[in-house]
């Protein structure tokens, strides 16, 4: 019962519903346009560039903030552009890639609290994108180009600089503080120690498996596994253990939630069958609303919002059968009980170091 109280303890200072309000409304935007053209395959990279560009604002003066999310944007359009150009290919490229982009992530801790935070972003945006790749490459019938889902991310990205703007004008031109304050604000250089080192490399060495894992077995949303094993991956066994179980509990909610709203269109033809899935996108986009506004208030039912919201977007393009939600939860499991395993590994590993004697030089 402590452990369970603790998967959904609530934090009442981290409810914010005018942050998830404002996501909402420049949510709408790429949802109407991406509805109104027909593509909705990029819709999820436009969502993913508006969120992501909103957790990485760092408040203070527009000037500064608008720079700074541009720099994050640019560099997103890189993670998104080698996401999708390697995630149709071989998947030994895709291993390759993904043990770099995390090791980089990783070290980005030199950066800074903030700059880890930004880097762990890209990081996770780089498996999502690639595992949603990997699965309309499969399905055949989808087309997806790479330059625009470049375009899209980018155009997610630049329509959170022009609502920080119009927010900036609305306050008077004043400064202010990070839109998410909860998100560490400390940009201040770090250095590059061996603890460091070592435990990206044992992330990235963990994040590379997983991916190899998932799509050298081609298995049915195997993305999902990386996924939770990076989230659940924790310099502290304690902490990665009860984050593993918050990620997993609200896999379970949010998987349960979307095989619900799922099964609306499955018996839905023509015209009727649009206007179902264009509902559903609304409805996603209100899941990641509240997502946005729960954040810090509990991760549980953050994960189960996020989890839930994703997994509608992910299957509208390509419509999976009822089993796809029981494949996620099993991979969201396997990748925790992998960061859990390696992180208890490493534990011991180090405590045994610890104890043996030194041999005098």
């Amino acid at each position: 019962m402590t452990w369970l109280r603790k998967v959904f303890e609530l934090n009442p200072a981290g409810l914010n519903w005018p942050r998830a309000v404002v996501f909402l409304d420049a949510g709408l935007v790429p949802v109407f346009v991406f509805g109104a053209i027909g593509h909705e395959v990029y819709l999820i990279s436009a969502l993913f560039g508006l969120l992501f560009a909103a957790l990485a604002d760092p408040g203070g003066g527009y000037g500064h903030r608008a720079l700074s999310i541009a720099r994050f944007a640019l560099i997103g359009a890189g993670v998104t552009a080698l996401a999708f150009g390697v995630g149709s290919g071989a998947w030994g490229w895709l291993v390759l890639v993904a043990f770099v982009v995390t090791l980089a992530a990783g070290l980005a801790a030199t950066l800074g609290v903030h700059g880890l935070v930004d880097a762990l972003l890209l990081n996770l945006w780089f498996v999502v994108a690639a595992g949603f790749e990997f699965s309309i490459h499969d399905e055949g019938r989808i087309t997806s180009h790479v330059w625009a889902q470049v375009l899209s991310w980018t155009g997610g990205a630049a329509l959170w600089i022009t609502v920080a703007y119009l927010w900036w004008l609305a306050r008077g031109r004043t400064d202010q503080g990070q839109p998410i304050s909860e998100i560490p604000g400390d940009a201040s250089r770090r250095k590059l120690t061996r603890p460091l080192v070592l435990f990206s490399v044992i992330r990235a060495v963990v994040i590379a498996g997983t991916v190899a894992l998932a799509f050298g077995l081609d298995l049915p949303y195997g993305s999902w596994i990386p996924i939770a094993a990076m989230i659940a991956m924790k310099p502290s066994l304690e902490q990665a253990a009860l984050t593993g179980a918050q990620r997993l509990v609200g896999a379970l909610i949010g998987a349960g939630v979307a095989a619900l709203l799922l099964w609306v269109p499955a018996s839905e033809h023509g015209p009727k069958l649009f206007a179902v899935q264009r509902g559903l996108e609304v409805v996603a986009l209100v899941l990641l609303m509240h997502g946005a506004g729960i954040r810090f208030w509990n991760y549980t039912l953050y994960s189960a919002a996020i989890a839930a919201g994703v997994l509608i977007l992910v299957d509208l393009p390509q419509p999976s059968g009822n089993a796809a939600e029981g494949y996620r939860v099993l991979w969201t499991l396997c990748g925790v009980g992998i960061s859990l395993i390696v992180l208890l590994l490493a534990g011991r590993l180090a405590k045994h170091t610890a104890r043996t004697p030194s041999r005098p030089t």
